[in-house]
């Protein structure tokens, strides 16, 4: 079987003799047919992922076809196409038992903590896997990026009318917009690129773009009469970015962290307390988000086509990586083809 594993920090390998998963109890063979390329994924090829280990064979947005499964309670058959939802949660932890299967005690990320889909065929759970009747390949592929932003939406519980900032204009922090956008917020994008928040004009229909290189505080005090923001969802990964952050956030507001950054964030404790803000953070997604986007995707509201900027053949993947390191290359979601 075909693969490509990141045997050390910045080095693909190629590999045509992989073994082939074994059809276990409860799980299903999956012929995987698109991969979207995540920050995740970048992190790691640099060296810079948390909780990372190598080799490791990456990929987790995935969508593909059922080879083989057995009788099952979700009613999934050979044939099916499906998502996968890439959080192997244990179901017996505190978090789990309360539904946030998301944060699990014992969580493992499909391509990250164990080997993942940048092969020809794994075996999930099927449990983890969703049926995307309806839906493109590239579609299915695309709806675990936008689920974090669904679940980083509800999390904040934003609302019809709400107004909330959302601080990066990458993948995820354009999934957080066109999902806020979904609930009926209004929304305010920030980003150190003007071009990026052309595109989050266009895409997500954010009413208002605020660059973060120019005053940002000001354009934010001007735009809300010196009141700041009910909501701010940060998911740029950036120290500077988050804590700064803090002081975007109105009194009695909210404050969720998507993005991850390995160290400490600090802020002004008599500024927190004073506002009686919320801080939070914001991780994976669960069934339901998936579901969310589904929806979002079936309304119109989700342009996945114009998501997906790059995109190459499996074979191609390793030449094609490194440009998309590049800024210049300007990739807002690569994807990678099987079949």
């Amino acid at each position: 079987m075909k693969g490509i594993i990141c045997e050390e920090i910045g080095k693909f390998v190629f590999r045509e003799d992989l073994p082939e998963p074994e059809l276990q109890d409860g799980e299903a063979v999956v012929s995987i047919r698109r991969i979207g390329i995540c920050g995740t994924d970048l992190h790691a090829y640099r060296g810079n992922q948390p909780y990372f280990t190598y080799p490791r064979v990456l990929g987790h947005e995935l969508s593909g076809i059922i080879e083989r499964i057995g009788d099952n309670s979700q009613g999934l058959r050979a044939g099916d196409q499906v998502s996968v939802i890439p959080y192997l949660h244990c179901g017996e932890c505190r978090a789990c038992l309360n539904g946030k299967t998301n944060c699990c005690q014992k969580m493992r990320v499909f391509g990250v903590h164990l080997d993942g889909g940048m092969r020809e065929r794994v075996s999930l759970p099927v449990g983890n896997l969703l049926k995307t009747d309806g839906l493109t390949l590239d579609q299915a592929a695309m709806l675990e990026p936008l689920a974090i932003g669904a679940h980083a939406v509800r999390r904040s519980r934003i609302s019809a009318g709400d107004q909330v900032l959302v601080i990066g204009a990458g993948p995820i922090g354009l999934g957080v917009m066109a999902m806020a956008r979904y609930a009926g917020a209004k929304v305010i994008a920030m980003d150190v690129n003007d071009e990026r928040l052309a595109f989050c004009k266009g895409w997500a229909q954010a009413e208002h773009t605020v660059s973060a290189l120019k005053e940002p505080k000001e354009q934010l005090s001007g735009l809300t009469d010196g009141n700041f923001l009910p909501h701010v969802i940060d998911s740029t990964g950036n120290i500077s970015s988050m804590e700064g952050a803090f002081g975007l956030v109105g009194h009695g507001g909210t404050l969720t962290y998507v993005g991850l950054v390995k160290g400490n964030i600090t802020f002004s404790d008599p500024d927190f307390h004073a506002r009686e803000m919320t801080v939070q953070g914001s991780r994976n997604a669960t069934r339901e988000d998936f579901e969310r986007v589904i929806s979002a995707i079936r309304d119109g509201y989700i342009d996945v086509d114009r998501y997906i900027s790059h995109r190459c053949s499996f074979g191609e993947m390793i030449g094609q990586f490194e440009s998309w390191l590049n800024p210049e290359s300007k990739v807002i979601k690569a994807l990678v083809e099987l079949n």
